[in-house]
This record gives structure tokens, C-alpha cells and sequence, in this order.
């Protein structure tokens, strides 16, 4: 046990000072989160979330909502045992897989490009900061 500014601290015990401020970081690094390509695919995904959550929850609301509250229109007979409520309900279905295949439409052709463009600036960039020695690189196994 050691004392260090008036508190007892064990020697196991790692205690980190919070007036220390963080290592130096060099000024020609942007963040990735700063970077104007990112803050605009981070708005397309968050606006394509929006309309594919709305979409979603508002099919599976109101077909709750229906069922619930006016069940003598979800029983109405359209053809056969075939009612109104049974086809709404097995549309919850194709509103799931419309939903995730405009997902992945959206992802493929809007975020995914600019993503690896994004991606292979960064690991640029961060191989140029590097600096190791020719003689002193490992490689993986």
C-alpha cells in the first residue's frame, strides 16, 4: 500500500489520474465521424430506417388495430374460408421481405460504395502515419 494525494491506493490496484489529459493527437488526422461522406451516408441510412420502420410498424399497427377494434370488416368472406383479416395478416409477410429486400437494395447500391471508398482512405492514411522499420515489419502467419 502507497499513499498518493491523501488516498491509500494498493500497488494491484490501477488508478488513473483524470487531470492527465489524453495522449497528443496529430492534427492531420480527421476523424472518421467528421468526414462529410460519412455524415451524409449516416443520414441516407438513418432516413432510409425512418420510412422502412414507419412502413413496418404502421402494416403491423394497423393490422392490430384492426382486428381489435372492427373485427366484422377483418371477418368479411372475400372468397372460399378466405377473409379479409387472414389476408392482411398473411401480407404482414410480404411486408417484412419487401422491407428487407429495399434494406438491402439501399445498403448495396447507396452505403456499401461509399463505405469501402471511406475504408480505404482510412487504412491509407493510417499505413502513411505508420512508421516501421523495412527490417522490423511482422507478417501474419
Amino acid at each position: 500500500m502507497r499513499q498518493r494525494r491523501g488516498c491509500i491506493v494498493s500497488n494491484s490496484t490501477a488508478r488513473y489520474d483524470s487531470s492527465v489529459p489524453y495522449p497528443p493527437t496529430r492534427t492531420s488526422r480527421q476523424p472518421i465521424h467528421a468526414h462529410p461522406e460519412f455524415r451524409s451516408i449516416s443520414a441516407a441510412y438513418r432516413r432510409f430506417g425512418v420510412g422502412a420502420t414507419t412502413l413496418s410498424v404502421g402494416g403491423f399497427l394497423s393490422y392490430v388495430l384492426l382486428s381489435s377494434f372492427v373485427p366484422g370488416v377483418m371477418n368479411q368472406r372475400l372468397f372460399g374460408h378466405l377473409t379479409l383479416g387472414l389476408t392482411l395478416g398473411l401480407a404482414q409477410f410480404a411486408v417484412m421481405g419487401v422491407t428487407a429486400f429495399l434494406y438491402v437494395r439501399h445498403m448495396r447500391r447507396n452505403i456499401d460504395p461509399v463505405v469501402r471508398r471511406l475504408r480505404s482512405q482510412l487504412e491509407d492514411r493510417e499505413t502513411e502515419h505508420r512508421r516501421v522499420p523495412a527490417g522490423r515489419r511482422f507478417r501474419a502467419w
